[in-house]
């Protein structure tokens, strides 16, 4: 009896201290697609079908101690490990987005080789018949700045900013094929 009275009261804790934690003081946000929501085809690849024009993405609440952001494009569903498509570096941290189609970064902003090969936006290309695949924006604050790992997986590059992250907000959106 004892034992189980002093787990209730360590779960009662952990969920106190979870309660207590601060949240998030950055947001993501889309104006072509909502968190949770299905991705337009004008995103797609072209390849399956789309246009692959990079969906409008607006942030706020970047901290003040940031130097730099990231913004990472990553299909969480591809086993065994995840899959990047769309890597920008070196965003200013006063910056508040990128619009629809961006061609033209913000100044010292770049793409990097995503886990494509390529340094701008792949749209959603999921194999024929592997259902549904969320793609996970991420807007990573940073205290300072920090190279890309060249050629690293997307798990990689995610476990690397993670550690070093300040704070990190996320929008996803999915594809079905």
């Amino acid at each position: 009896m004892k034992a189980a009275i002093g787990r209730a009261v360590r779960a009662a804790f952990g969920v106190v201290l979870l309660a207590a934690a601060p949240a998030s003081a950055m947001s993501l946000t889309s104006g072509d697609f909502r968190d949770g929501g299905e991705l337009a085809l004008a995103q797609v690849y072209k390849r399956c079908g789309g246009e692959n024009i990079s969906p409008a993405l607006a942030w706020r609440g970047v901290p003040n101690t940031a130097k730099t952001l990231v913004l990472t494009m990553i299909d969480i569903d591809v086993k065994p490990k995840l899959w990047s498509h769309w890597i920008v570096v070196y965003l200013p941290p006063d910056s508040t987005g990128l619009d629809r189609g961006v061609q033209t970064l913000p100044k010292g902003a770049f793409g990097v080789k995503s886990n494509f090969g390529d340094n701008f936006y792949d749209g959603p290309c999921p194999p024929d018949g592997s259902g549904v695949h969320h793609y996970r924006f991420t807007l990573w604050a940073l205290p300072r700045f920090s190279d890309v790992p060249p050629n690293a997986s997307a798990m990689e590059l995610q476990t690397a900013l993670g550690l070093i992250a300040i704070d990190k907000a996320t929008i996803t959106g999915w594809v079905r094929r």
